[in-house]
């Protein structure tokens, strides 16, 4: 999963707002889709410009974000 700076707005029912992600030092604007919390944290789907849809992570063991391809195979640890 790769890290990726987020400009987004925390709502007061707990919903995320994103607006731009940062990658590769670029600020790039997105659309957002749909979002859930579960015991990785919180996702939102996202598509920048031109761009297949994403998924954004919130970790909840360090309130960081990151970015993954739809589809993925879940880590266990």
């Amino acid at each position: 999963m790769q890290s990726v700076g987020v400009e987004c707005q925390f709502r007061v029912d707990g919903r995320v707002m994103v607006r731009r992600i940062r990658l590769e030092g670029q600020w790039r604007p997105v659309e957002q889709g749909r979002q859930w919390v579960d015991h990785e944290g919180r996702h939102v789907l996202i598509m920048q410009p031109g761009q297949p849809a994403e998924e954004l992570l919130l970790r909840k063991e360090t309130m960081t974000w990151g970015l993954r391809p739809l589809g993925h195979a879940p880590q266990l640890v």
